[in-house]
């Protein structure tokens, strides 16, 4: 194992930048991350703000592996991708897809706050409208209860279903979602995310057989390498999604797609192309429907042009000084500690 990099070596190789969205997605229209040059590659450290240090700290263990160990030895180079539809009104969903090329899967969000089913419907609608045989899978990050989930999924699979992602906040909840759903002859599969990332035992969904499939990120789970160990114990099949990453971030998503034994469904990673702008003039976008496994560099022109304020780069300083000791006292598993 490599020893654990210094705080100085980390905070001398910092990038913090402020990336435009072109939608609004998680409520943000600007993205801010810090990003680390490594000595074998780039990493991107990017847990969303309202993130404590205890949880961030996955997210610097993984930037960490990416741009101081590197990446397991893949299987495969191409990477099957789908479009992401933000919470958007139906007549835009024509404007999404159009940037994303040729469309295979699509996952849609749903159970927005301040939406109705209705919305949700309508979205799902225009998106199967416009793309009548790709394979639809929705994200309702929780914000379901049960009985609203159960409902929603009925009347959402009309447009034909290939899994429904998180409809409530609850393992105990995804089991009796899908168990009603099934008696009701209602065929939407159950993924887990939140209940996979946010859990101390991201194992725990699987033995309670709560979901048909986990989708799992590298960065909130803690790299690559812990990953793959998570997929093979939980025995079940896995959807590789991001965190509204950058391309450094996106790479290694496409590293995990690229060494798990099995790759069933379409992968969670074409949202660069969420960005008004990317941190590389080679961005990680999709083409084609996938993605080509390859390296990802971070120009100083655009590291520069959306340089965040000073402000704003000291209080993700400050987050990398906390976490960083966190992982040095707890000796993570991937760093020895000097």
């Amino acid at each position: 194992m490599p020893a654990l990099p210094s705080l100085e070596e980390l905070v001398d190789s910092a990038h913090v930048v402020s990336l435009p969205m072109r939608v609004k997605f998680r409520g943000i229209m600007e993205r801010e991350t810090l990003l680390l040059r490594g000595p074998v590659g780039w990493g991107e450290f990017c847990p969303f703000p309202e993130y404590d240090d205890h949880e961030s700290s996955p997210w610097l263990a993984a930037a960490l592996e990416a741009g101081w160990m590197g990446f397991p030895p893949p299987l495969r180079s191409a990477i099957p991708v789908n479009a992401t539809v933000p919470a958007v009104p139906a007549e835009r969903v024509p404007e999404v897809l159009g940037r994303f090329g040729r469309v295979d899967a699509v996952k849609i969000k749903v159970a927005e706050r301040g939406q109705s089913l209705r919305d949700d419907v309508a979205r799902v609608h225009a998106v199967r409208e416009a793309l009548p045989e790709a394979a639809i899978r929705v994200d309702a990050n929780g914000g379901w209860d049960i009985g609203q989930a159960v409902e929603a999924l009925r009347k959402l699979s009309v447009a034909g279903l290939e899994y429904a992602e998180q409809p409530v906040p609850t393992i105990e909840g995804l089991a009796e979602v899908r168990r009603r759903l099934s008696e009701g002859g209602t065929p939407v599969l159950i993924a887990a995310d939140e209940s996979v990332r946010k859990e101390d035992d991201p194992l725990r969904v699987a033995r309670a057989g709560a979901a048909d499939l986990i989708v799992v990120k590298v960065a909130p789970l803690g790299g690559v390498r812990r990953v793959l160990d998570i997929v093979e114990q939980a025995g079940l099949p896995a959807v590789v999604s991001s965190a509204l990453d950058t391309s450094v971030g996106i790479r290694a998503g496409l590293a995990l797609a690229a060494a798990l034994p099995a790759l069933p469904y379409a992968c969670g990673l074409g949202t660069v192309s969420l960005f008004e702008s990317d941190i590389t003039l080679d961005p990680l976008v999709a083409d084609d429907g996938g993605i080509q496994l390859r390296e990802t560099v971070a120009d100083p022109g655009l590291l520069e042009q959306f340089a965040a304020s000073r402000e704003r780069r000291e209080w993700w300083l400050d987050r990398l000084r906390r976490v960083h000791g966190i992982l040095a006292a707890n000796q993570h598993p991937l760093f020895t500690v000097s």
